[in-house]
């Protein structure tokens, strides 16, 4: 005999399990000791995808969310609320406080198949439920926490809490509202909190995938908000109302597509236990209303899904070909507020200007820094009095370095005024001259002729 039951249930808690290992195990994996994804405001950083950027270079950040706006848009267009039912956290930690703690490890509910009944009694295991998933709560903050707190540094600051009071707050406080949230606000932050049912509605299409009621099948329940039969006569529906019963946001799927439904399925399993009893498929399936009522398959490639897939894959390139850009050195150059200081040695007059080079080392690795200035049309017109040998950056570190720049010759220009001449500087790692090597723009400003008055 073919069985029909389904079980999307098992599969989703498959995905669960997936999604946690990943999101645990991400951040320790380290590449040149950079993290998949970090945004450390400490070291003043960005990880992505184990390359490592300086804050100044967040230039990364609006591609990353637009990315990750149009991948939300995709799968919104192409299946629904698939986010909230099989990857969104609070999802998974509804299931781990109500299905796994509160029904299988400490019995207060009696099946997970029957999600609207309330148990009175059994205080103090209520409170040791709570209490468990507060305990769950500090590992689940804390796994946030490391994609803004690397895990080696997360470590050693709660090792010291009185000297990292904000991180603990943070790690505390977050984890008393997630409590909160799961243990007692529960679906109803995704009925009333949660902004992406309301914005899921607009991206919808008829060939959007849904939990979907066959109503050609079952029989018409609902009349808009309407119950019509408890029991209806004319259709394979036998008014039984597991698919109800186990609802976690307490909604008639029979009623049609509704803002609350999270796309679980967990009435497509139910029904389809009770219809494999009369050797028939489920009335409740994963489809969309178009294949329903013209009977064929789910078109997946339409206008809208290819639209996104070539916008969101142009979005990729770019981002990708962005971060293959990344300097491996960063620098900053400030002029000081004395235009320039005149000085008379030996009968020859030196003019110097002074400037500030904020270097930073975004390599991976220590590198001995120097560089070189040249005017536009002699080369050989500047010095570098300061200063004067090259120095070391370790991996990610900074460094003010006062600059001043001096020439002999006459530069001047004009009797009359100040000469302001073009100046080009280079800077580069001495090991590495070729690949980590950056050029700026600046000014030597010279007085007007001087060496004539």
């Amino acid at each position: 005999m073919k069985n029909f039951i389904t079980h999307y249930a098992r599969k989703r808690y498959t995905s669960f399990i997936i999604i946690t290992c990943i999101a645990l195990i991400l951040p320790f994996i380290r590449i040149n000791n950079n993290h998949f994804f970090l945004l450390s405001f400490d070291h003043k950083k960005l990880d992505l995808f184990f390359i490592s950027f300086s804050t100044q270079e967040l230039y990364l950040m609006p591609f990353l969310l637009i990315c990750l706006f149009l991948g939300i848009f995709f799968i919104t267009t192409l299946g629904g609320r698939i986010w909230c039912a099989w990857s969104c956290p609070q999802t998974i930690f509804r299931v781990i406080f109500r299905d796994l703690i509160q029904t299988k490890l400490l019995k207060i509910r009696t099946s997970i198949a029957n999600k609207q009944k309330n148990y009175e009694g059994k205080i103090l295991k209520k409170i040791l439920a709570v209490l468990i998933f507060y305990a769950l709560s500090l590992v689940a903050v804390s796994n946030f926490l490391w994609y803004f707190v690397p895990p080696e540094d997360f470590f050693a600051y709660i090792q010291n809490p009185g000297e990292h009071l904000l991180l603990m707050g943070i790690l505390f406080v977050t984890s008393f509202f997630l409590t909160l949230d799961v243990c007692f606000l529960a679906e109803n932050f995704c009925i009333y909190v949660c902004p992406y049912a309301r914005i899921q509605s607009v991206m919808f299409d008829t060939n959007t995938i849904q939990v979907i009621y066959d109503e050609h099948r079952g029989g018409k329940v609902f009349d808009g908000a309407t119950k019509l039969y408890k029991k209806p006569p004319q259709g394979e529906c036998i008014g039984c109302e597991a698919c109800v019963a186990v609802c976690p946001t307490h909604i008639d799927i029979r009623r049609g597509m509704q803002l609350e439904c999270i796309n679980c399925l967990e009435c497509a399993d139910a029904c389809s236990k009770v219809q494999n009893k009369f050797k028939r498929e489920s009335l409740i399936n994963w489809t969309s209303f178009e294949a329903v009522e013209k009977r064929q398959k789910v078109r997946y490639f339409r206008f809208r899904t290819i639209a996104y897939c070539i916008v969101l894959a142009v979005a990729v390139i770019i981002l990708i070909f962005m971060g293959s850009k990344k300097e491996h050195m960063l620098l900053n150059i400030n002029r000081s507020s004395e235009l320039y200081h005149i000085e008379q040695k030996d009968g020859k007059t030196e003019v110097s200007n002074a400037y500030i080079f904020l270097f930073d080392n975004t390599d991976n690795k220590a590198h001995e820094y120097y560089f070189k200035v040249e005017i536009q049309g002699d080369e050989n017109a500047l010095s570098i009095v300061r200063p004067s040998k090259p120095f070391t950056l370790k991996a990610g570190a900074k460094s003010k370095q006062i600059v001043v720049l001096k020439t002999e010759k006459n530069l001047s220009k004009n009797k009359d005024q100040d000469t302001i001449l073009p100046l080009k500087i280079t800077a580069f790692a001495l090991d590495e001259s070729e690949k980590i090597k950056v050029e700026r723009e600046s000014i030597f400003v010279y007085p007007k002729d001087i060496q004539k008055d």
